[in-house]
Parts: structure tokens; sequence; C-alpha cells
């Protein structure tokens, strides 16, 4: 999103942040003791908080998007395709200490960042309505990914190891299998 930047440096030592101290602890002061840089530097790229906040929340979903787009790329078969890639995208294992959980909560409190969220999940919808399957199983597909997700970002008794493999495959044959519309 901000490759090679220092915008994308200080993204990278917010998401440290908060998945080491939590989101309560990201501050401006904070960020610019973690990246080094002046608290003048950080609020050269975020006056506030909300706006540090916003701009994470924004990366991350746009490093979602570009596993989506990768997995799509690879993907040789049309119809389905998208929602293959979001189910690829979304059981993909996440990272150790992800800031997602922080982002989230912060997200909940601050309505125009949630309106945000709010706005691309529902273009996540309209495009997997619109892959050329079934649209309900095509969002099936995208709730039972968002759910895998969700339960594991937060540690709500996800499924590990073989049956999370099969969960994932099974998911994966659901959109290969959908009707085309």
């Amino acid at each position: 999103m901000y490759a090679n930047s220092k915008k994308a440096m200080l993204l990278q030592a917010a998401a440290r942040i908060v998945r080491r101290d939590g989101v309560s602890k990201l501050t401006q002061d904070a960020l610019a003791e973690e990246a080094g840089v002046s608290k003048g530097g950080v609020l050269y790229h975020f006056p506030s908080k909300y706006a540090l906040i916003a701009a994470l929340a924004e990366e991350r979903i746009a490093r979602f998007e570009g596993r989506i787009e990768g997995f799509s790329s690879e993907d040789g078969q049309e119809d389905g395709r998208w929602t293959r890639a979001y189910a690829q995208a979304s059981a993909e294992p996440q990272e150790d200490g992800d800031p997602s959980v922080g982002l989230m909560a912060a997200a909940a409190s601050d309505p125009a960042v949630m309106e945000r969220i709010r706005a691309r999940f529902g273009e996540w919808q309209s495009r997997a309505e619109a892959d050329g399957i079934d649209d309900a199983t095509a969002t099936l597909l995208r709730l039972a990914a968002d759910g895998l997700w969700l339960t594991e970002m937060l540690g709500l008794a996800s499924p590990k190891g073989e049956l999370r493999e099969r969960v994932v495959a099974r998911m994966l044959e659901l959109a290969q299998s959908a009707k085309r519309v």
C-alpha cells in the first residue's frame, strides 16, 4: 500500500506496538519511539490517533486484498474464482500476534473507521454474489471464511491441525463444484 516509504515503516512499527502491547498503548509518542523518529515525523503522516488507526486498518485490509488477488491470479477457472481466493486468503494462518484483534476493537469504538470496514465487507459481499456461481453458495463460503478467520483471531475454539485442513479443503471443494449462475 505504501511500499518502501516512511509511512509504511511507521505502520509496521504501529503494528508491532499493537501486537506487543495492545491498541491502548498505540500513541504518537510510543510510535515515534518505536520507529526511531521524531514526534513531528509521526504527526506529519498521522495528525491524530484516529488517522493512525484508520491507516493501519486500511493497510491490513489492503494486505488481505493483495492475498485475494494473488490466489485469484493462480486460479485457472473463471466461475467462483474470487470466492475461492477469498476463502484461501481468509484461511491462511494468522501471523503470531496479528494486530487485527486490537484494530477491530479500536474500529468498533470509532464509527468512521467501522463504517469504512463495513463498506469493504459490503464490496466483498457484492463480489461474492457476482462471482459466476450460485450467490447463496458464494455467500455461505464467504461467511464460513470470515468465521474461520474470526474464531482464530479471537481464540474461539477454531478447528486445529488436520480438521482445519479438511474444513478449508471442503470450503474450496464447495466453491469448485458450485453451480454456474
